[in-house]
């Protein structure tokens, strides 16, 4: 017997392709309707000197037409220990991440505040990205993994949050 199986308790979801960019993308959009929280994983690997200033967008449809940047939590972990540093709380307009190869850095969004966010006239949005907008011009391989907990009960095939 397998024990505490995250999948059938949780959702992953790979929310941008691991690839050497300029830290200039957004993730997939993200359905939050039927969630509790969310957070992206954000993976940075080889590139020590690119930067970019990380957001998280409430959108108000699946393209987005419209976003809005809300408020969240973050934490950075240094060249891939097993090491947290605090969790900060980043306004709208985010933070800047550190040069460094080999970081994670862990942003927790409330969905509270993507319903709450004023998009495009709606305050019943349910999407969500996050937007990584280039400071320093240097290419670094990174990804996002998005992690939803548990949804309700446990399943095989949990519900799909990509729009």
């Amino acid at each position: 017997m397998y024990g505490n199986i995250f999948t059938q308790n949780g959702h992953l979801v790979q929310g941008l392709v691991p690839d050497s960019r300029a830290m200039n993308a957004s993730s997939d959009v993200i359905n939050l309707a039927h969630q509790h929280n969310l957070t992206f994983l954000l993976i940075k690997g080889a590139g020590a000197t690119g930067t970019a200033t990380i957001t998280v967008e409430a959108c108000d449809d699946v393209t987005p037409s419209n976003t809005t940047a809300i408020p969240f939590k973050y934490r950075r972990n240094v060249g891939g220990t097993d090491t947290w540093g605090a969790l900060t709380d980043a306004l709208a307009a985010g933070f800047v991440t550190t040069a460094n190869a080999n970081d994670m850095y862990e942003i927790s969004v409330d969905p509270a505040e993507v319903i709450r966010a004023t998009v495009n006239g709606t305050i019943e949005n349910h999407y969500v990205r996050m937007t990584m907008t280039q400071v320093v011009a240097d290419a670094v391989d990174c990804t996002i993994l998005v992690i939803l907990p548990r949804q309700g009960y446990p399943q095989d095939v949990p519900l799909t949050v990509l729009v």
